[in-house]
């Protein structure tokens, strides 16, 4: 059941990400307010990255849900895999250099968990699949990018919006994906659930 198109739900983002209230805003959608959901955000025992990605997301928008039941909101996850490994977001730059180490030369996979819950309690999700061609890092290259902290908080340890991008030879699927959230995917879901874009 979609959201009657003339009483518009308030939008809640269940996100601390500033990527994603900024590719929000290419689509020009505004969230009504930005309210980040604490959980625990560790794979599970065997978990695989793609029902890890759709787990998270899900979860960060139940929980905004319940203390917001009339609103319309917007939970989001990034996992950068290789093959079936998580990789962690890098809080420290041991962590980054480990999973820049296994990026180098190398194809992985950032996978993109999406869900909306609207008032109704109707929840939607999707998953969304980029592939990413990594360059053969050089230790210079490496030890600068370290150096940069610009990988500090990022899922695999590294923003491809930033000098990152230096580092890729090919994509394949969604930029914005890998960025922090799959503008097309996002966008017709909230369509889907009678949010006017």
């Amino acid at each position: 059941m979609a959201i009657t198109p003339h009483i518009r739900a308030q939008l809640i983002l269940a996100s601390a990400s500033p990527r994603r209230l900024s590719l929000l805003a290419q689509i020009n959608v505004a969230p009504d307010a930005v309210q980040p959901a604490d959980i625990d955000e560790r794979p599970q025992k065997h978990e695989l990255p793609r029902p890890h990605a759709v787990r998270l997301a899900h979860e960060k928008a139940q929980a905004i849900f319940t203390t917001n039941p009339d609103a319309l909101v917007l939970g989001a996850d990034t996992v950068v895999a290789r093959g079936r490994r998580i990789l962690p977001k890098a809080e420290d730059a041991g962590t980054a250099h480990q999973c820049l180490t296994l990026l180098s030369g190398e194809t992985h996979r950032v996978y993109g968990g999406v869900a909306i819950i609207g008032p109704n309690g109707v929840a939607v999700r999707r998953v969304v699949l980029t592939s990413v061609v990594f360059k053969r890092l050089s230790k210079q290259e490496l030890d600068r990018y370290i150096d940069s902290e610009e990988w500090r908080g990022k899922a695999g340890g590294y923003a491809i919006q930033g000098a990152a991008a230096a580092f890729v030879r090919k994509i394949n699927g969604s930029y914005s994906n890998i960025v922090g959230l799959p503008l097309f995917e996002t966008a017709q879901l909230l369509h889907g659930l009678g949010y006017d874009l």
